[in-house]
């Protein structure tokens, strides 16, 4: 058996570009779903025995997930016109 090179590992690597960028955007989107889950649900919901309450703080962990969404999508916003504009 041949050892394996780097032209062996390029010629068999058939992904292109915005297949790589789905791959990126996928593995992000699992580690920022892991992120909310595990630092701000998780403990939202342990904070309070009774089911009403951890109704209440699930619904409210939902509501800082779409504030922080809407933070990173103006702040996206911002560096999109920036770079066309002075990019």
């Amino acid at each position: 058996m041949s050892p394996i090179t780097i032209n062996h590992l390029l010629l068999a690597s058939s992904l292109s570009r915005i297949d790589i960028t789905y791959i990126v955007a996928g593995a992000c989107g699992v580690a920022g779903t892991a992120a909310f889950v595990g630092l701000i649900l998780v403990p939202a919901v342990e904070a309070y025995g009774r089911v009403w309450q951890r109704l209440i703080a699930v619904v409210l962990s939902f509501y800082v997930l779409a504030a922080m969404m809407g933070i990173g999508l103006v702040a996206a916003g911002g560096v999109i016109w920036i770079w066309g504009r002075y990019g």
